[in-house]
């Protein structure tokens, strides 16, 4: 396993992390994940381990907090050798208060994610979203407090734009708080948003990716291609809807790529995806989830090896798309005296 920094703080972490997103499945939009019980999730917190995986991934919104109860039995025992990540920031009840990111809701949110994980302090804790109803101010004094008092290592966020990060990165560091080491994004080779602004930034201010839905919201799975339907128990029959619109033939272009460097390779549709991720700059670590051992036994098998530079251009042709306003203006116009980094490469 390789291991790389968080963005620019000094904690390392597994090139593939582990979701548990798949553990409970105990409301309708999770059981299309899974519905993974202590003992197999113990199964596959011991596969992560001895594959070098260190870093496991959860939020408080998963199947209502269920995920983060499985995945604390999951690591009894050996906390002191893995690293956690929680998020908080989606509603938790029916208050008016039980949702965002205000002291109120986020001091809540981590006592009780302490209490389901069975631990004293949350390595990488996440805003599972951006609040644009709290001052950033409130926020971020928040999120310094929880560092400061040992029950927070790092902080990070999920699903920002931009503007979103930029702020609360200059007003941590306005004030001298704690600032962002991660972003956790949506990015596969369906689609390629996150590298229009989020990857710049990212570099600029040091702030590491950790990629969620690597496999493109299940698409990229390697059952779905032309001429083949969707498999009757595939997850996307009940959450497609709430994933990102993927236009069918841009699906089938990736996939015949895919399937065209997996049969040169001798890799999974699957691993080439991960592998093709593990080459993008900015990029800390993929998350990866599981609903077995034999999938996750596949994902790992991401690792390990690399695409090379001819097979990396392939699949992105394949999946480039024109960019929407005003990264399309900025491309075609650019005067090339400070170039724009590729995506190629990690750190």
């Amino acid at each position: 396993m390789d291991y790389r920094l968080l963005g620019g703080s000094g904690l390392k972490v597994s090139a593939l992390s582990f979701g548990a997103a798949t553990f409970g499945g105990t409301n309708e939009f999770f059981k299309g994940f899974g519905q993974t019980e202590v003992d197999e999730a113990r199964r596959l917190v011991d596969l992560c381990l001895e594959a070098g995986v260190n870093l496991f991934d959860t939020a408080n919104g998963y199947s209502d907090g269920r995920s983060e109860e499985i995945l604390g039995k999951a690591l009894a025992g050996r906390r002191d050798h893995v690293l956690i990540s929680t998020k908080a920031g989606f509603p938790t009840g029916p208050g008016p208060n039980d949702e965002g990111s205000s002291r109120h809701h986020l001091r809540r949110a981590l006592e009780d994610s302490l209490r389901r994980l069975g631990t004293d302090f949350i390595d990488i804790y996440h805003l599972h979203c951006f609040d644009a109803q709290t001052p950033i101010e409130e926020v971020q004094d928040t999120l310094n407090k929880f560092v400061r008092e040992g029950k927070v290592r790092y902080i990070a966020c999920s699903n920002f734009s931009g503007w979103h990060l930029m702020k609360s990165l200059a007003v941590a560091e306005r004030y001298g708080w704690t600032r962002f080491v991660a972003h956790q994004v949506y990015y596969s080779l369906l689609n390629r948003e996150y590298e229009w602004e989020l990857m710049p930034l990212g570099l600029d201010q040091k702030v590491g990716a950790l990629i969620w839905s690597p496999l493109g919201w299940g698409r990229l799975t390697g059952k779905i291609r032309r001429g083949q339907p969707l498999p009757a128990s595939s997850r996307l029959h009940s959450i497609a809807d709430a994933g990102p619109l993927v236009p069918e033939e841009h699906l089938y272009k990736v996939v015949d790529a895919l399937d065209a460097i997996a049969a040169e390779t001798g890799k999974t549709v699957p691993q080439v995806a991960l592998n093709w991720l593990l080459q993008r700059l900015t990029v800390s670590s993929v998350i990866v989830g599981a609903r077995n051992e034999e999938q996750l036994r596949q994902n790992l098998g991401a690792v390990g090896w690399s695409l090379t530079a001819e097979q990396i251009a392939a699949l992105d042709r394949a999946s480039a798309v024109e960019p929407v306003y005003p990264y399309w203006h900025q491309r075609k116009f650019f005067s090339g005296r400070n170039p724009p980094p590729t995506a190629h490469g990690s750190s």
